[in-house]
């Protein structure tokens, strides 16, 4: 068969209309399963078969029918059974795309050995126990997987190989599959179709990796597309979903020694704290204190098991990037997010290279010297000055081959926040407006007292009243009085005050690093709009009564009122920036998830309808909070070098952890009635009355979230009729039990932790997490690069602080404003280095998979699943349709208008790349 041949037989075992749609049709499955109701769902003991196309066999399929398929007659209950079967293991393999010599050679060894005898065999296991089998499942014989000599040169990425078995008669429905690998190399199994057995098709659904027996004697074990709860598991199963499960708790004994080092093909799920981001052998400077535990709560992360340090065995020795850093092998990226990294890395190379060639053999340049220098980046990317040229060309021959090769990656991409308008950013609402539709929209709170209040201890932080007066602010209140503003709903705040605070001291003592704690007052007007009307930046207090512990700014009035105007708002973006990326980004969606998708991968089987639910919900986010250890969270790394608090940033979000993280507080109702944001008010759509009615991201994310409530809802309620019927599932309540107790430990006893003893509370607690690793992960990382990629619009990181009237910097300041500011905010090499690390966290890669999408369409075999799915996925793109018609709307002032950017973030779909919108099944990114 030609190499095209062979490239048309794989795409023929894909899901779709072009290639097994008619065979499953012809086979009795189809849509019309559907219609299946709840009650029917319940009802069930006899075998379910997919709703979703089978694979359309390429070889002939040798299959004993029964005689009513024969004659035509009666259905084949109504007449005996053949005296045995002869059934066909369809298995399509993912080859990989790019391969190099080594590999290439490896493959070929395979290939040759498998001739041999060397092969791969699988093994079919019926939901029937062998009664002449001392209770075990019944078992066909090992049968080899055929074609791998034959098909080794094939070029396409699927190759179907095929398997044969013949069964006795009363072997029952197949209910797993085992498949023992005994080439040299693993391989990637994407599913396996078994025909011929009269209650039909029979589907798995594997995306694994198969390691060869000489890394795990024991065969892979691949379930059936059915769910089933623990009590309802088939006894032929039974004993393989608890052991299939005590394997990837590392309690089996190919897991190796509880306290090894994990090796990168195992399949293990184990908690460890944070003691990995520092690196105490390379000196005290390098050393990072643990994350989790009493002194610092934390969430849990994935177990390594890498020694410890040489001096100190708190601490786990490093690996570090590109060296892999172990998660269960399944959780590695696949080849096409690699790929969209790779090509992010090349880009980080260049863009970061030049930068700091320049620094380092001129070091005058490093800050920008006004603000075509920023501009230029988007323009001609970095340019050097003759002179310069000269220099480095006599130094670095190879400097030009890059200027004149690579122009291209030098050039930074035009922010999406300058597009429309080069000036936004300096606008008092367009500050604003980004409380509201920016990066980070859910600081924002309503103001329910004045002056503000700081919740910290006033015998070491001083008086908590704000600095803010109403003489500050009269003015600005459209004639009312504070109190007639509080009591209208008008006034709003972020309040940075309390977060930041207890660590001003350590951060200022910094070189090259300077914050407050900030709190901004925000004015509600008639239109709709916010207007910021002062803005306080706070020190903790030298002496008592300490007047430059607190300093308010007002609209400003004159030029160099409006140049300190500018840089306290530069220092709550900064402050914003800051939290943003430490707390609700990273430890919120990030952080906070890794702990329950451990739990999941160990305490409830493939075939649990919920495990099912989550599946898509998991997808990369062990892989990308590990690589965050190594080369973002780390000591050192991209979040200290980028951020104000620097070294302390880790330290700042474990503080938000113990004070303020809770998870029943983490849904959107809940977060936005937390924040005075909305009321409950059950005559409005989604049971809420938003106090801000052009509020894009509370707007757009009910849309979101009504469509996860309804969806988890439904499907809940397939699988639980009563509240026992939730109580008595042990590997749900093993589950949800271990990620608080295990996985959130240091919060295990907190008295907020909803219970789950209701469908009620399980759909509750799904929705809230399937929230927060989609639509919450969404708004927060996507909009990084097209609405932070323009440094002054809001700087992560600050360099000097405000000067006052009499200070030596003040004078700087009147002399030459815009340097001054200029050289308040990151230096030139800091800049490029924090661009070029939010071009790659904003973009998508080609092979994402948006909310409301399963590639795999042969998930589950749960005819009604598959319609509420369906469904679902309707509402999703109904809520796309609703968001594009609100960037439409002239009235909606904050995401509609003269320069306004409309507001995406929450628009389900997008394109690989930058494109500020898409909202994926899971944190990917």
């Amino acid at each position: 068969m030609t190499p095209a041949a062979m490239e048309m037989l794989g795409r023929s075992f894909l899901p779709g209309p072009a290639g097994a749609g008619a065979v499953g049709r012809e086979r009795g499955g189809g849509p019309c399963l559907a219609a299946v109701g709840r009650e029917g769902r319940r009802r069930r003991r006899g075998p379910l078969r997919s709703a979703a196309p089978v694979g359309a066999l390429a070889e002939r399929v040798v299959v004993t029918p029964a005689p009513a398929e024969r004659a035509g007659a009666a259905p084949p209950e109504e007449l005996p059974h053949p005296q045995s079967v002869a059934a066909r293991a369809v298995v399509t393999v993912r080859r990989r795309r790019k391969e190099d010599a080594k590999r290439r050679v490896a493959e070929q060894l395979d290939a040759y050995a498998d001739r041999v005898g060397r092969s791969v065999l699988l093994e079919l296991v019926s939901t029937e126990t062998d009664p002449t089998g001392k209770g075990g499942p019944k078992k066909s014989k090992r049968s080899a997987l055929v074609g791998w000599f034959e098909k080794k040169d094939v070029k396409a990425e699927r190759v179907v190989y095929t398997a044969d078995f013949t069964v006795d008669a009363s072997f029952g429905e197949p209910g797993a599959v085992t498949v023992l690998n005994r080439h040299q190399r693993e391989f990637f199994i994407e599913s396996i179709v078994v025909e011929g057995f009269p209650s039909g098709p029979a589907h798995f659904t594997c995306n694994s990796w198969v390691q060869p027996t000489r890394v795990d004697r024991s065969p892979r074990v691949f379930f059936t597309n059915k769910p089933y709860l623990p009590d309802e598991t088939p006894p032929g199963l039974q004993e393989l979903r608890r052991q299939e499960l005590s394997d990837l708790r590392g309690e089996g004994a190919a897991a190796g020694a509880a306290d090894s080092e994990r090796r990168l093909t195992d399949r293990v799920w184990e908690y460890d704290v944070y003691n990995d981001l520092g690196n105490p052998d390379k000196g005290a400077e390098f050393a990072r204190p643990v994350l989790g535990g009493e002194q610092l709560p934390y969430p849990r992360r994935m177990r390594t098991g890498r020694p410890k340090t040489v001096t100190d065995d708190r601490a786990e020795s490093r690996v570090e990037y590109p060296e892999p850093i172990y998660v269960s092998r399944d959780e590695e990226f696949e080849e096409g997010k690699n790929e969209m990294l790779s090509e992010g890395a090349l880009k980080a190379l260049l863009h970061n290279f030049m930068p700091l060639l320049v620094s380092s053999v001129s070091p005058d340049i490093r800050d920008f010297a006004g603000f075509h220098d920023v501009d230029n980046l988007f323009k001609e990317g970095l340019r050097l000055k003759q002179a310069l040229q000269d220099q480095l060309f006599q130094k670095i021959p190879f400097v030009r081959k890059i200027q004149e090769n690579s122009e291209g990656l030098l050039r930074y991409d035009t922010p999406d926040i300058i597009k429309k308008d080069k000036f936004a950013w300096l606008r008092d609402d367009e500050f604003a407006r980004q409380a509201l539709a920016g990066i980070n929209p859910v600081n924002i709170e309503r103001l329910q007292a004045f002056p503000p209040v700081s919740k910290l201890d006033p015998a070491v932080y001083g008086p908590p009243e704000s600095a803010i007066t109403e003489e500050h602010i009269i003015g600005q209140l459209d004639g009312m009085s504070v109190r007639e503003a509080l009591e209208d709903n008008r006034l709003y705040m972020l309040d940075y005050h309390d977060i930041f605070l207890p660590f001003l001291d350590r951060i200022n003592a910094q070189d090259g690093r300077k914050a407050y704690g900030t709190r901004t007052l925000f004015f509600l007007t008639a239109a709709g709009t916010l207007k910021p009307i002062a803005i306080e930046l706070c020190l903790p207090p030298m002496t008592d009564g300490c007047k430059r512990a607190k300093r308010v700014f007002t609209p400003p009035a004159d030029a160099t009122s409006n140049w300190l105007w500018q840089l306290a708002k530069a220092h709550v973006c900064s402050n914003d920036a800051g939290v943003h990326q430490l707390i609700n980004h990273w430890l919120r969606t990030h952080a906070c998830m890794e702990p329950f998708i451990i739990a999941a991968h160990r305490q409830l089987s493939a075939m649990h309808p919920i495990f099912k639910l989550l599946k898509p919900h998991m997808r990369y986010t062990l892989k990308i909070n590990a690589l965050a250890r190594q080369i973002l969270i780390n000591g050192d790394g991209v979040i200290e070098s980028g951020f104000t608090p620097g070294r302390y940033c880790m330290e700042m979000s474990a503080f938000a952890y113990r004070e303020l993280w809770r998870i029943d507080q983490e849904g959107l109702p809940a977060d936005l009635i937390r924040r005075g944001m909305a009321v409950e008010d059950p005559t409005q759509p989604h049971g809420l009355r938003l106090l801000i009615e052009d509020y894009p991201y509370a707007t757009d994310g009910l849309l979101l979230w009504s469509a996860i409530t309804r969806w988890c809802d439904a499907y809940v309620a397939m699988y639980y009729p009563s509240d026992e019927s939730v109580q008595v599932d042990a590997e749900l309540q093993a589950w949800y039990g271990e990620a608080v107790r295990t996985g959130h430990a240091d919060k295990r006893d907190a008295p907020w932790w909803p219970r789950l003893s209701t469908p009620a509370d399980l759909a509750s607690l799904l929705t809230t997490l399937v929230w927060l690793t989609s639509a919450q992960h969404a708004a927060l990382n996507f909009g990084q690069y097209p609405l932070g990629g323009y440094i002054p619009n809001r700087p992560p990181l600050m360099r000097r602080l405000v000067p006052a009237e009499g200070d030596p910097e003040y004078a700087h300041l009147v002399a030459d404003p815009h340097r001054f500011f200029l050289s308040a905010l990151p230096s030139l090499t800091q800049t490029t280095t924090f661009m070029t690390v939010i071009d790659t966290l904003s973009t998508h890669s080609a092979d994402e998979e948006y909310l409301g999408e399963r590639t795999d369409e042969a998930w589950t075999a749960d005819p009604a699943a598959l319609a509420a799915a369906r469904e679902f996925a309707d509402e999703v793109r109904r809520a796309e349709e609703e968001i594009e018609r609100r960037n439409a709307d002239t009235g909606r002032r904050n995401r509609c208008g003269a320069g306004v950017l409309p507001y995406e973030l929450m628009a389900p779909t997008s394109g690989p790349g930058i494109t500020c919108r898409g909202v994926p099944n899971s944190v990917t990114i």
